[in-house]
C-alpha cells in the first residue's frame, strides 16, 4: 500500500475544522484529548483512512471516522467529506443541557446587590438547586 497517503494528527484535526487552529490541535494532543484506539497520541502521529479519532470537548466526547487524509484547510461544507462525525446521540445531547443556574449577571451601573436583594438572590438559587 505505498500509495496509502498519511498525515498528521495535529494537520487533518485543523483541516477538517474540528480545531480552529493547528496549534489547538497540536496542544489538545498534548493534553490528552485525542485518542486512536483508546491511546492517547501525540501531534506528530500519523492517520490513514478508516481510523476512529475520539476527541474530548467537555462536556462531550465526539468520535469521527478517517474518510481521507488531507493536509490543506477546506471550506466547511466540503470537511464533511473528509471526516464523518459518528458522535452518539446521547452524546450530542449533552451540548443541549445548560446549567439551571442564575448567572449572576448585573448591569452594568447598578453597584453591588443590598442585603435585601442577596438574601432573595440566595432563596431563589436554593429553590433552583432543590428542584
Amino acid at each position: 500500500m505505498p500509495d496509502e497517503k498519511s498525515i498528521r494528527i495535529d494537520k487533518y484535526l485543523w483541516a477538517v475544522r474540528i480545531y480552529k487552529t493547528r496549534s489547538s490541535a497540536s496542544e489538545a494532543c498534548r493534553k490528552g484529548k485525542i485518542l486512536i484506539k483508546n491511546v492517547q497520541v501525540k501531534p506528530s502521529r500519523t492517520i490513514t483512512a478508516n481510523e476512529i479519532i475520539t476527541v474530548k470537548k467537555p462536556p462531550v466526547v465526539f468520535t469521527y471516522r478517517v474518510i481521507e487524509p488531507l493536509d490543506n484547510r477546506v471550506s466547511a461544507k466540503l470537511a464533511g467529506n473528509y471526516a464523518e462525525d459518528i458522535t452518539s446521540d446521547e452524546e450530542k445531547l449533552k451540548l443541549e443541557i445548560r446549567p439551571s443556574d442564575i448567572s449572576g449577571y448585573r448591569n452594568s451601573g447598578t453597584g453591588r446587590p443590598t442585603k435585601r436583594e442577596r438574601r432573595l438572590i440566595d432563596r431563589l438559587r436554593e429553590d433552583i438547586s432543590t428542584d
